[in-house]
Formats: structure tokens, sequence, C-alpha cells
């Protein structure tokens, strides 16, 4: 296969990730005019159906419309991810910014700084954190993006080191501009190519991580719709019950293999090297 071949080849799949992308966002967006019903509806006399023409995809425990309650919980898992990732952004740009930037002591520091918290295991440190908090969507965001700034801040490091000593640079400082103004307005707008690709794979990540988390009972309090909640309901009737299992599984996958096919068509357009 030649090159151009393998690079049309992989922006298929690119295109086809964001396609389902836009499809996952616009759920999330209409969630309330598309969702045929109240997600919240409790209808005991029908718990556990198997799909029918009224209920696409069946029903919970509770007799609750599975389909309502994977559209609405397309709300929760985007929230999670952007807004996690966003706070993780935030902290990882600046700390890595200060350590390329400055160099020296504080580089040193910052960088034992970020080895530290990369030697915990995450999903085991945020699970003993959210044990002594009260459960919550925020908590659950705050917590995900207080943990998940490491790789971003290592990659805005890398990119300052290598951009901080361009022309452009040494002539900012010889016109006497500051630090701050020479940090976010002249480098920080070159480095972030890496950093939004990172950002991609990171809210894939996340969604993942707060599924993880719903499913051992630590997401967001019933009864506000997650997939990892439907499947964590789905542990008690596996046996018979496999639209629980099937269908919330299926929009985990599909999300999260979205994010990451759009990311690595980002990577391979802002990286000439990958295109090959």
């Amino acid at each position: 296969m030649s090159r151009n071949k393998k690079f049309i080849y992989k922006y298929k799949f690119a295109l086809f990730g964001a396609f389902f992308l836009f499809i996952v966002i616009m759920t999330a967006v209409f969630a309330p005019y598309i969702a045929p019903h109240n997600p919240y509806e409790i209808n005991l006399s029908q718990n556990l159906h198997g799909p029918s023409e009224n209920h696409l995809l069946g029903q919970d425990q509770d007799g609750r419309d599975i389909l309502s309650n994977i559209i609405y919980g397309t709300r929760i898992s985007l929230s999670v991810g952007f807004v996690a990732v966003g706070i993780a952004l935030i902290i990882g740009i600046i700390l890595g910014a200060l350590a390329g930037y400055y160099a020296g002591k504080i580089d040193i520091m910052l960088s034992r700084l970020i080895e530290i918290v990369m030697c915990f295991p995450t999903l085991i440190l945020i699970l003993a954190i959210l044990a002594f908090l009260k459960q919550s969507i925020f908590n659950i965001m705050v917590v995900i993006g207080l943990f998940g700034w490491t790789g971003i801040a290592r990659l805005v490091r890398g990119e300052f080191l290598k951009l901080k000593n361009q022309e452009f640079v040494i002539a900012a400082k010889a016109l006497g501009l500051s630090d701050f103004r020479i940090i976010f307005f002249h480098i920080l707008p070159n480095a972030l190519a890496p950093v939004l690709v990172s950002a991609t794979f990171g809210i894939a990540g996340a969604i993942l991580l707060e599924s993880a988390l719903s499913f051992l009972g630590f997401g967001v309090p019933p009864p506000t719709p997650s997939w990892g909640s439907i499947l964590m309901q789905a542990h008690d009737y596996v046996d018979f019950a496999w639209w629980l299992i099937i269908f919330p599984g299926l929009a985990i996958f599909i999300t999260v293999t979205a994010y990451n096919l759009v990311g690595e068509g980002l990577r391979d357009a802002i990286d000439p090297r990958l295109r090959v």
C-alpha cells in the first residue's frame, strides 16, 4: 500500500469517528426531545422486560426505559469528559509551562511532582478519595481532573523546552515583554497542537473511567441515568437480561472509539512524521 493510500485510509477512520462523535454530541444536546420516555419513570409491573415495540431497548429492574436512560446518560458521560479534561488542561498547561520555561530548580521540583502523581494507580487513588466524598457528578469531575493532568504537563514542558530558545521568544524578551506575556501569548499558542490531541484521548479516558466508577457504585448517585449504573444493575441479571449489558456497553464502546479515532486523526494531521 502506497503512502498516500495509507494516509487516506487513516483519515477515513478519523472521519468515521467524527461522524459518530457528532451523533453522540447531538444526542446529549437534544436528549429531552428525542428520548421516547421519561428516564425516571418507574413501572414495576413491567420490570426487566426485553426489547419491545414500546421500549426498543428493553426495561431495567425498575421498569425504566433503557433507551431513554442511555440517551440521558450521554449527557453525564460527555459532561464528565469535557469538565474533567478541562480541569486537567488548566493544571497541566500551567505547571508544564512553568517547568519548561524557567527550567532549573523549578523544572526539577515540578518534574518530581509529576512523577510522584504518576506513581499512584489512578483508579485506585480516585476510588480511595471518592470513598470519603459525597456521591455527585461534580466530585467525579474534579477528582478525575485533579489526577489526569500529568501527561498534559509533560507534553507542554517538552514543547516549551523546544520553543523557548526560538528567535520569536528571544525577540519578545529583547522587547522587554513580561514572562507572563511571553509564556501565555507567544509560546503557548505554538505548543498547543499536541495538547489538543492528548485532550481528545483524555476525554475518551475520562468517559471510560466515569463508567467504571458508576459500575463500581462510586459514580453519579441514583436515579441519575448513567451508562455505568445500567451495567451495574445488569450484574444481578446477567443470566437473562442481556439488553442491560449489550446496549449501554455499545454506547460506551462507540463513544470511546469515536474519540480515539478522532484523536489519532488529529495526531496524524499535526505530526507529518506519522503520515507515512
